[in-house]
């Protein structure tokens, strides 16, 4: 049975003048799911969120959230939707329980409901001890959990949290997570913008943004699963030139540096022969080279490539 569909877009398209910052990007979010849009900043995912958000128009295509045409009602949208920017909108000359109580009034939630919605939202962000502490004096964590709880404050079926955790520790960020899950489970719908290839594993489905293009959508695993070939990870002396060897070899589609080791995806497991054959010949010692399961940051960046370069053979042609 199909799940009901909470958000939906379809060749949406905003461009700012002679600019495309995002080029006609569909996908569409079941209830209850948690979505991410993943790629490096200038990708989109913030363009695209606001005309989700209902504060830009999309210059082209068109998108839907709980059914509600997003530049047809705008302010519809907006009621039904809470959202999270990397900036925090706090006020830091209140205090945790003010801040809370100002977000609840200018939501409109019921003033005989508003102070138990609050104190259940300190019990859920962990800052039940915090209440009366000024947001100022609060550590990135904690302003971020804040952050979370006057976004949803109100209770919304939509929950956009556009790159959230941007300059909070991991631990922090794992924590926060936890929280994310907490409102999936009671059938919120989320919308995540990062650029952190391991907060984007927490997401039940990854939209990949490169060049304000959605060039990769499915499940994380799918994605990790969909490259043709093998990924070698190789351990060698001079790794910088062996990169640069590796890239003019016919059967080595892509090759990235992690830390000491190099990421080669090659068409198939036999060229491991070839290359070893090489490094001989260049008298590099080969310490350890093996097959390994992709990351989804070997995906994401297998994608980026092959999509750079059939834009290169369109200019060319």
């Amino acid at each position: 049975m199909s799940r009901e569909i909470a958000i939906e877009t379809q060749d949406l398209t905003r461009r700012f003048g002679d600019f495309t910052a995002v080029d006609r990007v569909s996908f569409s979010i079941p209830k209850g799911e948690i979505f991410g849009l993943l790629g490096p900043n200038g990708a989109g995912k913030t363009t695209t969120i606001r005309m989700l958000c209902g504060i830009l128009l999309p210059t082209d295509g068109c998108a839907s959230v709980l059914g509600i045409d997003v530049a047809e009602n705008p302010e519809e949208v907006k009621r039904n939707l809470g959202y999270m920017s990397q900036i925090f909108s706090l006020y830091d000359d209140l205090t945790v329980g003010e801040n809370l109580d100002f977000y609840a009034r200018l939501y409109g939630v019921e003033p005989k409901k508003r102070s138990s919605r609050i104190h259940e939202l300190l019990n859920m962000a962990g800052l039940q001890d915090r209440e009366d502490e000024r947001t100022a004096n609060l550590s990135g964590a904690w302003r971020q959990s804040l952050a979370l709880a006057c976004a949803i404050v109100h209770e919304p079926p939509i929950l956009f949290l556009d790159e959230p955790t941007a300059g909070v520790d991991p631990v922090s960020r794992r924590e926060f997570w936890n929280l994310i899950y907490g409102l999936a489970a009671q059938d919120v719908t989320i919308l995540a913008t990062t650029h952190y290839m391991d907060e984007a594993e927490y997401c039940n489905i990854i939209g990949m943004m490169h060049n304000a293009k959605l060039i990769g959508l499915d499940v994380p695993d799918a994605l990790k699963a969909s490259l043709d070939g093998t990924l070698l990870e190789i351990e060698c002396d001079h790794s910088a030139k062996v990169e640069a060897l590796l890239r003019d070899e016919p059967n080595v589609i892509d090759i990235t540096p992690h830390g000491v080791l190099l990421h080669a995806y090659v068409t198939r497991e036999s060229v491991a022969r070839n290359i070893k054959a090489l490094l001989d010949a260049e008298g590099i010692t080969l310490h350890r080279m093996e097959a390994v399961s992709p990351s989804l940051e070997d995906a994401f960046i297998t994608m980026v490539e092959a999509e750079d370069r059939a834009s290169i053979r369109e200019g060319i042609e």
